[in-house]
């Protein structure tokens, strides 16, 4: 903890005393991080826990002593613990408010006992005890510095060996293991952090000064320095300020406030205490938020600077391009300077030692710029990365037995950053988030010891010792994280991928073993990637050796769990390859291998398909599986009886069905019949699989009919009793929502009695459950006798329950199943009894497009089938003006439910009056000009309804939304067709959009139409033709009289 407070914390010491933790997010994450590893040490470490501080951390404290119970002795005004040392002294005691703790249980306990206020509880244990090691361990060990590491630590106390200095050992190597933890986290912080420099300052406040002055143009009527005095290195602040980062100090008079004084610091900009009245010196204590430049301050704080600058904007962008250019020079003088300095020495130690060398370019690119501070940070900042070099590698690494080159896996690394850095399709995959837990090697039992001398033994040996050694580190419990990074943590990650690279096979072998076991940690993957990993298990698998290929498969299958992975895989020709591999059981999979040959190919193919498997989750891996012929020798492994070959098959299936080209290439290759064959395994797993990759190829319609006729329906059925696996339920439900599209798999399902045992899952399922199940059942309500029964289950109570819900596909399927089961009257009278219309009706401000859709198509036969529909619409406060507001979305989708729902609203006089007044009219007519079919059907519609008010029909035509409907004739849906002439009809009642009408040629379309088969369109369509024939009558006749 010694480095990370000192150096990284950020103290409030403004002047005079110690200062504050200020609570900033730098600041809690570390105190986040020391309460975890507090409140975990009394569980992880139940022996240290109970180790007596040398002093007690003593603090003033908020706690009252009722909140203290059991294990202590409670009075009014103090607490004593039970617990005591050797000497009969309590580890805690509490005399109000100062509090006294001499072990880490009674500060784990404390925290327990301090709940929500553990932050502050922490903060304040931190600024009372600055050197908390010290008092823990004695001023000793007070060693925990930036020049230290860990070995420093165990030299200093082995010295005087014994039970009590072993667990004072124990404890030191912990509290220095979180104080590189916390480093860890400070310097990811700072690598996010915005960095300001005295020229990026400077010129700001230069161009602020042109842009200021008296006048109502100006951005600011003045801004100038506190101090006239510039340092070489740019800064205005004293040195013991610029310590603190700060820049320089600026007084700035918007017009619309009073003088700001504003401190520049390289954090960002934020205002002061000001100058004081007496003595004209700044208080420097921050009063507000940070900003990240002086504009956006400004902008924030004054309103007027915020209109004038946005007036200004294009010159001062300009003006700042320019000033940028010779700051950017500077820059590169300086980094050309300081290049050269250091190239002498850098060469001499390049040449005694490459591969350190790399590894420390890798940790200076990780560096921040912090050139015009102090060298002194710079210089703890460096030493405490060395720290953390030296204990996670254990050193300088030793060269291997075997011949070995580390310069070719330094080669590889950079292959792999520059498959990192191209751009990629697959952005829709995220990457696995890195695992920073490391108290989980934290215990460090004689495994960890144990590994490092194998270790060793493995970097030092001729090819005899390397195999013994590596058979040696085989009968570790490899499964257990911390075996897997102490591998890691002593460098034994960089010798096992070096041995790949030998000739010879047993250590090769015993290599892809130990990597294998070891992959499955997230932390070691990427450490696998980074090193050039990847690259050279690739080229394994052109091997002669089964065993080498199989090894080599299975690693990369567990290694390419993230996409910088599966590129990496797909770069280097792993795709190819792999899909090879699927040919080499050819001979053996239509029954049990007959010799060991014949079953050490059915093992290549298996872990290959295992390896496709994880590769698949990215879209340019599956188009590359898909055009090397994959999906043939997948489709012929399908027919195999091993299942622990099927269950990566169809896993590889079942991810690449996403993709339309593949669901094509599954219904070619006859794979669904064997898909529904698997169904009927006993292996869970695969009936998961198998139901997924229906799930995810029934999108069509000819896929749903295979399933059908293949008997899938039935196993399906059967399937969605067993709820104990919930991944299994999860995908037997979507393919039960898939098949469900096709009326015929309706009629089986309610064969089946699927829909009660649907009903039955609406309750205490997880969200991705329920997502299906509900999705089928509006599928399955689209038949009338599916409706009743699920009314007769009792199914619309837990379906209107979940209209409240937040998950997004949920809601679109939720309130597709209620406005389903809303045509039905009985099933609407329970809905509206259950406040099931005004949930619909919420709904409607859902941000996203496709819930609102969804739910406007919901009302349409809530309102429809409601008894006294139009006050029920008109009892939602703001309702007819939310629908009328959705007609200004640009999503196609919303629009046409939206003018669905305006359609049945528009039936009830008044709410059509309401919504006339809320300008319903012209929002209309501007969707006129649209070419999807579906929006002009319900836009006719509602214009139509919409005509029988006022004088509507005139509006329409004021607002040129006559013309384009008349083009809407020319459509090939005839319930377009349908639409259109009962709006044209209702228009044609007035003269002008009875010219507007003839006038675009409507009279010949409409005509035809008199001839349809439709009734209701001929009916509107001669009637139109009347109005305009009764129009042109009318003119004739006043033209002669």
């Amino acid at each position: 903890m010694g480095v990370a407070l000192t150096r990284s914390a950020q103290w409030t010491a403004a002047g005079q005393g110690t200062g504050t933790l200020e609570m900033t997010p730098l600041n809690e994450t570390i105190l986040n991080e020391i309460i975890m590893f507090v409140e975990s040490f009394i569980h992880k470490h139940p022996q240290e826990a109970n180790y007596v501080f040398v002093e007690p951390l003593e603090w003033k404290t908020d706690l009252d002593p009722s909140a203290f119970q059991s294990g202590y002795v409670v009075s009014a005004t103090g607490v004593v613990s039970e617990e005591v040392d050797k000497n009969g002294q309590p580890l805690l005691v509490l005399s109000v408010p100062q509090i006294q703790i001499r072990s880490f249980g009674q500060l784990s306990r404390l925290l327990f006992i301090a709940k929500d206020t553990k932050l502050k509880e922490a903060q304040a244990c931190i600024e009372a005890n600055r050197n908390p090691v010290a008092k823990i361990l004695g001023m000793d060990c007070n060693t925990m510095k930036e020049d230290s590491s860990l070995l420093n630590i165990l030299d200093k106390m082995t010295e005087d060996y014994g039970p009590e200095c072993e667990i004072k050992m124990k404890i030191a190597i912990l509290l220095k293991q979180l104080d590189l933890h916390l480093l860890d986290h400070c310097l990811k912080y700072i690598l996010l952090e915005i960095r300001l420099n005295p020229w990026a300052v400077k010129n700001d406040i230069e161009l602020l000064k042109r842009f200021s002055g008296k006048g109502e143009q100006t951005v600011l009527e003045s801004i100038e320095y506190t101090s006239d005095y510039e340092f070489s290195n740019g800064c205005r602040a004293p040195p013991w300020r610029q310590l603190h980062g700060e820049i320089c100090y600026v007084l700035v008079k918007p017009h619309d406030a009073q003088t700001l004084c504003v401190t520049c610091s390289a954090e960002g900009v934020f205002l002061n205490g000001g100058k004081t009245d007496t003595e004209g010196e700044i208080n420097y204590e921050r009063k507000g938020a940070i900003y990240k430049d002086l504009v956006t301050f400004l902008k924030d704080k004054s309103a007027k600077f915020s209109e004038n600058m946005s007036k200004q904007q294009n010159r001062f962008s300009e003006q700042q391009k320019k000033k940028d250019q010779p700051n950017e020079a500077h820059k590169k003088q300086e980094a050309d300077a300081s290049r050269k300095a250091n190239t002498g020495s850098d060469q001499s130690k390049l040449e005694k030692n490459p591969i350190n060398f790399g590894k420390n370019l890798m940790t200076k690119r990780l560096r921040p710029s912090l050139y015009w501070k102090t060298s002194v940070d710079s210089n703890d900042c460096r030493t405490a990365l060395r720290d953390t070099q030296e204990i996670k590698h254990g050193g300088r690494i030793e060269k291997s037995a075997p011949s070995v080159s580390s310069r070719k896996t330094l080669k590889s690394a950079s292959k792999v950053e520059e498959i990192d850095s191209e751009s990629s399709s697959e952005s829709e995959e995220d990457e696995e988030p890195p695992d920073h837990r490391r108290e989980a090697n934290a215990d460090l039992p004689s495994e960890y010891w144990q590994i490092q001398k194998v270790v060793k033994y493995l970097k030092g040996g001729n090819q005899t010792a390397t195999v013994i050694a590596l058979c040696s580190m085989k009968d570790f419990n490899l499964a257990q994280e911390t075996c897997q990074l102490a591998i890691r943590d002593v460098g034994g990650l960089e010798v096992l991928i070096n041995l790949l690279e030998t000739d010879e096979v047993r250590c090769k072998i015993g290599s892809l073993k130990i990597l294998k076991e070891i992959s499955h940690n997230p932390q070691i993957r990427r450490n696998i990637v980074d090193l050039g990993g990847l690259p050279i298990m690739v080229n394994i698998l052109d091997s002669p050796h089964k065993s080498l290929k199989c090894l080599a498969a299975e690693t990369i299958a567990n290694v390419a769990k993230f996409r910088r992975a599966r590129r990496a895989v797909r770069y280097h020709g792993g795709i190819t390859k792999l899909v090879a591999l699927l040919d080499c059981a050819q001979n053996s999979i239509e029954h049990y291998p007959s010799s060991l040959y014949d079953e050490k190919d059915v093992e290549v193919a298996r872990c290959g398909a295992l390896a496709l498997w994880s590769c698949s989750k990215s879209y340019l891996n599956k188009e590359a599986i898909r055009k090397a012929g994959g999906i043939p020798l997948l489709a012929q492994l399908l027919k195999t009886s091993h299942e622990n070959m099927l269950i990566p098959v169809v896993g590889t299936l079942q991810e690449c069905a996403s993709e339309e080209n593949y669901r094509a290439a599954i219904k070619a290759e006859r794979i669904i019949e064997n898909l529904v064959k698997n169904l009927n395994s006993e292996n869970e797993q695969l009936q998961e699989h198998c139901a997924m990759a229906i799930y995810q190829c029934a999108e069509d319609e000819e896929t749903r009919d295979l399933v059908r006729l293949h008997g899938g329906l039935k196993p399906l059925a059967s399937l969605l009793n067993k709820t104990d696996n919930k991944k299994r339920l999860a995908a037997v439900t979507g393919a039960v929502w898939k098949c469900s599209i096709s009326k015929e798999n309706v009629t089986k399902f309610l064969e089946y009695r699927v829909i009660e045992t649907l009903v039955g899952l609406l309750t205490d399922q997880p969200e991705e459950v329920l997502v299906n199940v509900v999705g089928a059942l509006g599928e399955c309500c689209q038949e009338y006798e599916n409706r009743v029964l699920v009314r007769k289950c009792g199914g619309i109570q837990p379906l209107v329950k979940l209209l409240v819900g937040t998950n997004q596909a949920l809601l679109v399927n939720v309130t597709k199943a209620v406005g389903a089961c809303a045509v039905e009257p009985e099933s609407m009278m329970i809905i509206d009894r259950l406040d099931g219309v005004r949930l619909l009706w919420s709904l409607l401000k859902n941000p996203h497009p496709n819930v609102k859709a969804s739910a406007a198509w919901a009302l349409c036969p809530c309102i429809e089938n409601a008894k006294d529909a139009g006050e029920m619409v008109r009892s939602f406060v703001g309702g007819l003006e939310l629908v009328v507001n959705l007609l200004k979305s640009d999503n196609k989708e919303v629009l046409a439910s939206v003018c669905a729902a305006i359609t049945n609203i528009a039936k009830d006089q008044e709410n059509l009056a309401v919504i006339t007044d809320h300008g319903v009219v012209p929002l209309l007519s501007k969707l006129a000009n649209t070419n999807n079919d579906k929006l002009r059907r319900h836009l006719a519609e509602a214009i139509s309804r919409c005509c029988m008010w006022g004088r509507n029909r005139v509006a329409f035509g004021e607002h040129k939304a006559v013309a384009p409907l008349v083009s809407y004739l020319k459509s090939k849906d005839t319930n377009v067709h349908r639409a259109t002439a009962q709006a044209l009809y209702q228009l044609s009642e007035d003269a002008n959009n009875c010219i507007t009408i003839h006038e675009n040629g409507a009279v010949k379309l409409l005509l035809d139409m008199i001839g349809s088969t439709d009734e209701d369109l001929q009916e509107a369509a001669a009637g139109c033709i009347a109005n305009i024939r009764r129009m042109a009558l009318a003119i004739e006749k006043a033209r002669y009289t």
